[in-house]
């Protein structure tokens, strides 16, 4: 999909797009084919897909939830998309990707005010508190968390205390501070048809 779209969607160092930026098959880097309106949305809700690894029904039930509200509906898809609880730990520096940002989530790794927590899709809210379990703290994984975490660059609706490892969201993300590498209003208009 990186190759597709040209871009880098999927947050690996070893990114295919780095090598070869063209789409693959047997027309290679000669041709690029125009796309439709309806071609264009597509692609931009595909390319929301695979950044936070979601299957079309989950992405469909967030676009549904975010048409339900009176509110500005491109924001709102990006802020349930923001607030699932494995893009807030890759967002904190804990996985270097959001796929492994799910598999270390899925594993019992975190918890979620004091509760263990195995579902990488529960929404956060403002006030929740993230940490790493006791039981996890010691393991490999999590050796050069302090390293890590001081390198990296927190969103401006997390914070993060280094000496207890755990983090609490203090306001839910806005547009602005997110900038996606997708069209939000294009996502929209694509389930409007």
């Amino acid at each position: 999909m990186c190759r597709r779209c040209g871009e880098k969607l999927c947050g690996l160092d070893k990114c295919p797009v780095q090598r070869r930026s063209y789409p693959k098959g047997v027309h290679g880097p000669t041709s690029r084919r125009r796309l439709t309106g309806y071609g264009i949305q597509l692609l931009e809700k595909q390319k929301a897909k695979v950044i936070y690894g979601i299957l079309e029904r989950q992405f469909r039930l967030y676009v549904k939830e975010a048409t339900r509200s009176h509110a500005n509906t491109s924001d709102l898809l990006l802020q349930l998309l923001e607030r699932r609880l494995d893009n807030v730990v890759y967002r904190l520096g804990f996985a270097k990707s959001r796929s492994q940002s799910r598999q270390m989530v899925a594993h019992g790794h975190f918890t979620l005010n004091g509760r263990k927590v195995t579902i990488p899709s529960i929404q956060v809210r403002v006030g929740d508190m993230i940490g790493i379990r006791e039981h996890s703290a010691g393991k490999k994984l999590f050796e050069n968390a302090k390293e890590n975490l001081a390198k990296i660059e927190l969103p401006v609706w997390l914070a993060f205390d280094p000496e207890t490892m755990t983090a609490k969201i203090i306001s839910l993300p806005v547009g602005s501070e997110i900038r996606p590498l997708f069209d939000p209003k294009a996502i929209v208009e694509f389930y409007s048809r």
